[in-house]
């Protein structure tokens, strides 16, 4: 069974490492590079969720099946922040065609992104590292057409971490596992002006910190 949870892991907001030009690196792969995931990143990212959820609620909110399925059927949205080519944070989201969540699956004509999982490798937490990811997702997904909301449920005790990002509370969420219950949240991404956008879509919305 797949339970439906968004988890963020540390709280301070901080930048993106910088780098001395004046410094040589003498490997090849970026210091810090962000992502859209891959079926091949899927094990990785398994490893990483279940040492983040297992250990706090017993429960993991994705399987390893599912993730490759996500990551095989919708990879445009997920994201993974990588240092010097390890992955250290993970989003895995899918399209979703109603205004309440419901089920863990990927809806191609839907219109709100929604967010299954959000976690951070333990060696990285309390760096602000999920709340730079979130940021960097939600300025993301106002590049995608159509998208017009990101959604997401979480356990009450985060409720207070989404909305420092601007999600709102849409309220008691249909799905339980076993004792845990969760409240739906939600983040406006339409009704942004059409300059804004083109302005946030300028370049690329992945890119690499070397």
């Amino acid at each position: 069974m797949s339970s439906l949870i968004a988890q963020p892991s540390g709280e301070a907001t901080q930048a993106l490492p910088s780098v001395s030009p004046g410094i040589q690196r003498r490997h090849t792969l970026p210091a810090s590079e962000v992502r859209p995931l891959n079926a091949q990143d899927a094990v990785s990212v398994f490893e990483i969720e279940r040492e983040a959820f297992i250990s706090v609620s017993g429960e993991c909110p994705l399987h390893l099946d599912e993730v490759r399925h996500f990551l095989t059927l919708c990879p445009e949205f997920s994201m993974g922040w990588f240092e010097e080519g390890r992955l250290v944070a993970f989003i895995i989201g899918s399209l979703w065609d109603r205004d309440r969540l419901a089920l863990t699956l990927h809806k191609p004509r839907g219109s709100n992104a929604h967010i299954h999982v959000l976690a951070v490798h333990r060696t990285f937490r309390q760096q602000g590292k999920g709340p730079i990811l979130m940021w960097r997702y939600l300025q993301y997904l106002r590049c995608l057409p159509n998208v017009r909301r990101a959604v997401l449920m979480c356990e009450d005790f985060l409720v207070p971490f989404y909305r420092k990002m601007g999600f709102k509370v849409l309220g008691r969420c249909a799905v339980t596992v076993g004792a845990l219950t969760f409240t739906e949240m939600c983040y406006p991404i339409s009704g942004h002006a059409y300059m804004r956008r083109n302005r946030v879509c300028e370049g690329s919305c992945f890119v690499c910190e070397s």
